[in-house]
Formats: C-alpha cells, sequence, structure tokens
C-alpha cells in the first residue's frame, strides 16, 4: 500500500528586506516542499531571514495558492498583522496619503511626526473606506470601535486627534475638531528615575566602549535618543566642555555641558572607532546609530546591573535632571539644559527629587518620639508576636 507524503504547513508573512517589501514563505525543512517552492517566480532564499521569499503583491498570493494549496495548508492569517499599511490602502487612499504627508512636509514637520501622523491616518482611511470625512461622528465611530479595542497610550489617543485635525485642514473638510473636547486628559505620571548609585553601576557594566559612550552622554548631558544620534563630531567642543544639540524638539539649538569625568573615554572612543560624521554612527555605513540598538544593548545593560525597575534612554535624561535638581540647581537653569519651551514640564522633577522629600519630618517619627518622651518607654508600636503588649504598654 502507497504511503501519503504529509507536506509541512506553509506560513505566509510580510517582511521587508533589502528596503523592499516580500511575501515570506515559512516552512518546517522538508527537500520535496523546498523543490516546489523553488519553482515559484522569482523566489530567493535568505539566510538573513531563514526562509524562502518573493516579492509582495496580491498576484503572488495568489500564485502560491494555485501551485502550493493542492498539496499542504497554507495559513495567511498572519499576513494581515505584517503587512505594511500602506499596502493595503487602494490606489485612491494611496494618494491621498501622499498628499497629506507632502503637506505635512510643506509644515516643516520632524521625520518622526510625519511618520507618525501618516499612519494613523492611513489606519483611520483603512477603516473609514473613505476618502474624506463629513462629520466628527465618523471619527469618533472610528475611536470607539476600533482605535480604543488596540488599548493605545493616552498619548497615543492625542497623537491621533492632532493628525485628524491636520489631515481635516489638508482636506479641506467643511468642520473642525475642537482638540481640547475630543482629546483625553494627559496622564500626570511620574517619570522613573535611577539612582546615583544606579547610574554608576549601568556604566561600569557596559563593557563595550560605543555602547558605555552612549549611556554616559544620554545622562551625563540630559540628551534625548534623537538628539544623541544626530551628534556630529563638529558639535563638540572640548575646549568649552560643551556640546551643540543642534535642532532639538521644537526645532530649538541649545548647548549642554560635557561631564569632566568622561572626556578620556570620548577621546578613547573617537581614537578606536574614528567615525567619519556622526559621534555615534554604523561602522561599516557610516551613518547615525538606530535607535533600536541603542535600547537593546541598554535593556542588557540594565539586566547586568541588576536594577528592577524599567529603564528606557529617556529614563537617563530624568536621572538627570533628578539629580541636578537634588544637588541645588536652580530649575530654571534645569529647564534651559533640558531645552523645555515651558517651566511647567520641568516642575515634574520637583515631585520626584528624594534629597528634598527625605528631609521632611514624617507625622508618625514625630509622634512616635512624643509618646516615648511622655511615656518614658522605648515601645510604641507592638511586636505581632507579643499577645500582652498593648499601645499603652501595660
Amino acid at each position: 500500500m502507497k504511503e501519503t507524503t504529509t507536506y509541512p504547513s506553509i506560513s505566509v508573512v510580510a517582511k521587508k528586506h533589502r528596503g523592499e517589501q516580500r511575501l515570506c514563505l515559512q516552512f518546517a525543512y522538508y527537500k520535496p516542499l523546498i523543490a516546489l517552492v523553488k519553482k515559484l517566480p522569482d523566489v530567493r532564499w535568505s539566510k538573513q531571514m531563514g526562509c524562502w521569499h518573493m516579492p509582495f503583491s496580491k498576484a503572488n498570493c495568489e500564485l502560491i495558492k494555485q501551485q502550493l494549496s493542492s498539496i499542504t495548508q497554507i495559513d495567511f492569517r498572519s499576513l494581515s498583522s505584517t503587512t505594511p499599511i500602506k499596502l493595503k490602502l487602494s490606489e485612491s487612499q494611496k494618494g491621498v496619503l501622499n498628499g497629506f504627508y507632502t503637506y505635512l512636509k510643506g509644515k516643516r514637520f520632524s521625520d518622526s511626526t510625519l511618520k507618525t501622523y501618516s499612519y494613523m491616518v492611513a489606519e483611520f482611511l483603512l477603516y473609514h473606506k473613505k476618502d474624506n470625512i463629513s462629520n466628527p461622528r465618523e471619527i469618533e465611530d472610528y475611536i470607539s470601535k476600533d482605535f480604543i479595542k488596540k488599548k493605545p497610550a493616552i498619548s497615543t489617543h492625542r497623537q491621533l486627534i492632532s493628525a485628524l485635525k491636520h489631515f481635516l485642514i489638508y482636506s479641506k473638510a467643511n468642520f473642525e475638531l475642537d482638540f481640547k473636547s475630543i482629546a483625553p486628559r494627559r496622564d500626570k505620571k511620574l517619570p522613573s528615575v535611577l539612582s546615583k548609585e544606579e547610574v554608576i553601576r549601568l556604566i561600569q557594566v557596559t563593557k563595550n566602549l560605543k555602547h558605555r559612550v552612549c549611556i554616559a552622554l544620554l545622562y551625563s548631558s540630559g540628551l534625548r535618543i534623537g538628539e544623541l544620534l544626530k551628534l556630529e563630531l563638529k558639535d563638540l567642543d572640548f575646549e568649552r566642555q560643551m556640546v551643540r544639540v543642534s535642532m532639538g524638539k521644537g526645532r530649538k539649538d541649545r548647548y549642554v555641558p560635557i561631564a569632566k569625568s568622561i572626556v578620556p573615554m570620548l577621546h578613547n572612543y573617537l581614537t578606536t572607532y574614528t567615525p567619519q560624521q556622526y559621534l555615534i554612527e554604523n561602522d561599516s555605513k557610516h551613518i547615525p546609530y538606530a535607535a533600536t540598538s541603542v535600547r537593546s544593548f541598554l535593556k542588557r545593560s540594565v539586566a547586568r546591573a541588576g536594577i528592577q525597575k524599567v529603564i528606557t534612554p529617556h529614563t537617563l535624561r530624568h536621572s538627570y535632571a533628578t539629580h541636578l535638581l537634588e544637588s541645588g540647581t536652580d530649575i530654571r537653569y534645569i529647564q534651559a539644559l533640558l531645552g523645555h519651551s515651558k517651566p511647567e514640564t520641568t516642575m515634574v522633577y520637583t515631585h520626584v527629587q528624594s534629597d528634598a522629600v527625605k528631609k521632611i519630618n514624617n507625622p508618625l517619627d514625630l509622634i512616635v518620639a512624643q509618646y516615648k518622651n511622655s511615656q518614658k518607654s522605648a515601645t510604641f508600636i507592638p511586636d505581632n508576636n507579643d499577645k500582652n503588649t498593648s499601645i499603652s504598654g501595660k
């Protein structure tokens, strides 16, 4: 009796490879199936991705179904979540989105804002299935029935309202959004802060010189991660021990100090790595280092240092500001060093400075001290294990 050949199932996902969107076929190693997959047009093997892949298109999706669905199960479920949103839009919607992107670019928004606003409007258009917005109820419907289900952060929700507000202006809608009435209130969360000992430990456990320089600069100069990665060699002024931060958040330039203690480390780094243009750059391509790489090695260093807090590159900036405040630096100078437009933004650090809080006499400690003096007793709060002890001391 002839045995039936069982082919492993194939999972089809979308991935970006060398700047192009590709359809990736993921399946367990099986020579007969590999032989059939290799017959597909323009299919290639990628050692980096560990799968066979071909150009992303609806036609190729149909071709995969036609050629392989008769011999094995093909799972396209992951394709929806991995497919870039722009490829899901109709040609008409793509035209609208491209026009909106050009409009934002003309407004001189940052690259980060361009990317965020365009993506948010693309998600709205995909749900809305129309190129324009007729009334505010359509926006409310999207937020309540689709957007909220993704459990976005309050800041993300506010970004969406801002993005749609600009989109309404671009599309010349016959109504405007009242941002204050429709956007949720900002979170008033206190920033996570490292202790001074934790900062030292974090730098010490980071063995890679480039990574150590990144962490030291993020903390000692209070830089945002984007500002660090945009620093060029010309921005360093060792004579004045200052760094020029060009076009930081809000398109503002500022100078921040270089800590004396990291100057030898910086000179060692510049001699060892010899960057060409950017201070922190990719060694082979001489382009700015990726923010994801910084977050990745910082996470490893945090684990090595035995720090239990959730730490991001921005935590180092928060720690810098808090430690400045604790050392007695005027909050107006801290505002200038951080590049804050409003003093209210800097004032949040007054709520997290521990030294000032520690100096406040806790009312319970005062009551205990008074009780001890009046009763001449060393015991105020009884031991739970001693049933005969009471607060009165009897």
